[in-house]
């Protein structure tokens, strides 16, 4: 495949052995023994041995392998935004995909925000303090205590106002604070800053 096709894999939805071969820069014997081992999944085509990805199994497939996911995701920088507050989450969602640079996703709880690391690997997260279950800091902590996420960027986002709570939220490993009510306007700019976009 020449590289005129490789833009063409970031918007396909099934893969050939071959496309998934080039996307993880391995061989394709390498795909077809991950496939046939049960380590990579998705389908034979009916009457024949030719094997089909699906792209969410692809990317499952390499960010599990710690394969860089750019070239299927254009390059696109993984936000998450955690918060309860629905509004908030509404307002994050619409400004940041319309920004066209961001793929993002939200979680309105520790647990879930947890959950949703784990497969997503945000590259920065919008992080409340107040969340229903545990408070931001400690999953900023969490987040912190896993080498895969050392590059992940935490923006913590709080009506809190205390100097010494600041400081303490900035110990438990947030890149930056940011007090509620915000102008979301700086926060993009701190967003692109801190994701160097």
């Amino acid at each position: 495949m020449t590289t005129d096709n490789t833009t063409d894999l970031s918007s396909k939805q099934i893969f050939t052995t071959g496309e998934a071969a080039e996307v993880c820069k391995v061989s394709q014997q390498t795909i077809i023994r991950c496939f046939d081992s049960g380590r990579l999944t998705g389908f034979r085509v009916p009457g024949s041995r030719f094997r089909r990805i699906p792209r969410e199994e692809l990317l499952r497939f390499m960010r599990q392998n710690n394969i860089p996911t750019d070239q299927l995701e254009g390059g696109k920088k993984r936000i998450l935004v955690v918060d309860d507050d629905e509004q908030i989450v509404e307002l994050f969602m619409d400004v940041l995909a319309r920004d066209g640079r961001y793929e993002v996703k939200s979680a309105a709880t520790g647990y879930d925000a947890g959950v949703l690391t784990e497969s997503f690997k945000p590259d920065l997260m919008i992080l409340d303090y107040m969340l229903p279950d545990i408070n931001g800091n400690v999953v900023c902590k969490t987040v912190r205590a896993k080498p895969e996420l050392v590059n992940t960027k935490i923006i913590l986002v709080s009506g809190v106002v205390k100097q010494d709570e600041i400081e303490d939220l900035m110990r438990a490993g947030a890149d930056d604070f940011v007090k509620k009510p915000f102008n979301i306007d700086k926060l993009l700019e701190r967003i692109a800053n801190l994701l160097e976009v």
